[in-house]
């Protein structure tokens, strides 16, 4: 059972345009990203792009790139063209964010294991447990609800669960936006329209949820930061001179 990590790289952001080739400590973010995830064990890891840009710098540092239609509406649907070009045996398929340059190797082996060794797992994300205090005022961070058996109820940007007055508080999970899916599950996803909750909540993983595919949320124990503005590039790289000293 073959695996594939696949990287969506656009150069375009409305935030930060060209943030994947954003140089932190030397190298490009992409480059970060693409050095993670071929540490795991993918059997492959490829960038996939719109932008030649973007290709060419993944070529130079020796990566492997793919370019993709400039017209796809999301990072999934260019997944699906990559995988279908280059990964055509892979059954296990890895959305690894092309902004996340912490990211640890170990959470991509992690849910590459978890649909290994359960064929019944149709797509699987990561969590990470956190404080309401820290993350429940800010809607760019998601929160996951998760049922007992370890399976997503729900994505919001708002605080969820929400703690009325008298109630017992409890953890919330900040959702990591990586994901696992079966490749018959991504080539149904792709397939399936924008969701009324997707279009509410700007959460791509709604369509999942709200048409019978569930997600499996493995609970990691470590954090990364990802870069959607030039101040978190600043501050990834106060955390890595910060890390450098100790």
């Amino acid at each position: 059972m073959k695996s594939a990590a696949i990287i969506p790289a656009r150069y375009g952001s409305t935030r930060f345009p060209g943030k994947v080739l954003a140089d932190l400590d030397g190298k490009p973010i992409i480059r970060w990203v693409y050095e993670k995830a071929k540490a795991s064990s993918a059997d492959y890891v490829f960038v996939a792009t719109d932008d030649e840009k973007v290709f060419k710098a993944v070529e130079s540092f020796g990566g492997k790139a793919v370019m993709t239609s400039k017209d796809h509406p999301s990072g999934t649907d260019r997944i699906r063209e990559a995988v279908t070009k280059k990964c055509p045996d892979a059954d296990i398929i890895i959305n690894v964010q092309g902004d996340e340059p912490l990211l640890p190797t170990s959470v991509i082996d992690s849910l590459i294991t978890k649909m290994k060794s359960d064929p019944s797992l149709e797509m699987a994300t990561v969590a990470v447990p956190s404080s309401r205090k820290e993350i429940a005022s800010n809607p760019n961070i998601v929160k996951a609800v998760v049922d007992k058996d370890g399976f997503a109820l729900y994505f919001s940007r708002a605080p969820v669960p929400f703690l009325r007055e008298g109630g017992s508080d409890m953890p919330l999970y900040r959702h990591w936006g990586i994901y696992a899916y079966r490749r018959k599950t991504l080539e149904k996803f792709v397939s399936l329209p924008e969701s009324d909750l997707e279009k509410c909540e700007k959460l791509e993983q709604l369509r999942a949820l709200e048409n019978g595919i569930r997600i499996f949320v493995v609970v990691a124990d470590c954090e990364s930061i990802g870069v959607d503005t030039p101040e978190d590039l600043e501050t990834v790289k106060k955390f890595l001179k910060l890390k450098g000293k100790i």
